[in-house]
């Protein structure tokens, strides 16, 4: 395993969108060896809890917690307090609760740290504006005016402005936010289709290897993997195209 191939597969975040455990379970041993990060949402935390995000990190598998809190600030610092309690690698808060609440976030995270010696600070990120969100959508439903570009980096500032670590985005957006927020602010991407695969319920979207020439930071990879026949293949190829770009 070439120092290329685990940067790179360190860079996956494969989406495990499942309704239980079994199922996702039986995906992780698919893929089994292939050192990527694995991102449990909502559908699957809600059904199987913690004891599944501990079993992914005894595992050794990163682990992005995607429930997107978003919440009066003291609500959110606890919940931030818990799953960094839990051992997350990674975690987001929605930017559209604004500056106080995702300082909260922040603040929870450091309250657990400051109780518990061992634990590492996770990645805390803010979610911007979801990638299934189109534009007319976001200026006639959601009432924000403007490009979707100038409300993620708007969104992007004010998460930086409250010292988190990045957002999620689409790679549409990434070279703006990078140039808004510096080089090293965090950008995870989900909406990736390799070339070819079905865009789903999508809008802003980008193939692996687009998105990493982009300066993507972290790739959210869910159906073109999970529904594959093959999905340890398909991860392989996705690894292989973000190693090419």
């Amino acid at each position: 395993m070439n120092a290329s191939y685990t940067e790179m597969a360190g860079r996956l975040m494969v989406a495990l969108d499942y309704p239980d455990a079994e199922r996702a379970r039986a995906l992780v041993q698919q893929l089994e060896g292939i050192p990527c990060y694995m991102k449990v949402g909502m559908q699957l935390f809600y059904a199987a809890g913690p004891d599944f995000i501990k079993e992914l990190k005894a595992k050794g598998y990163s682990v992005f917690l995607d429930v997107k809190m978003h919440d009066i600030p003291n609500t959110v610092k606890g919940g931030s307090h818990s799953v960094t309690r839990l051992g997350v690698d990674m975690y987001n808060v929605h930017a559209a609760g604004g500056v106080q609440m995702m300082q909260a976030a922040l603040a929870g995270a450091e309250a657990a740290l400051a109780e518990t010696p061992g634990l590492v600070m996770p990645t805390i990120i803010a979610v911007t504006q979801l990638t299934s969100t189109s534009q007319k959508t976001m200026n006639n439903e959601i009432g924000i005016n403007g490009t979707v570009e100038d409300t993620v980096v708007r969104y992007a500032s004010l998460a930086k402005e409250a010292g988190l670590h990045g957002v999620v985005a689409s790679s549409l957006e990434v070279k703006a936010i990078a140039q808004a927020c510096g080089q090293e602010f965090k950008t995870v991407i989900p909406g990736i289709r390799p070339a070819g695969a079905d865009v789903g319920d999508q809008t802003r979207v980008l193939t692996p290897g687009e998105a990493i020439a982009k300066g993507s930071h972290y790739l959210v990879v869910g159906r073109p993997i999970t529904a594959s026949p093959d999905p340890r293949q398909a991860a392989e190829q996705i690894i292989e195209e973000m190693i090419q770009a």
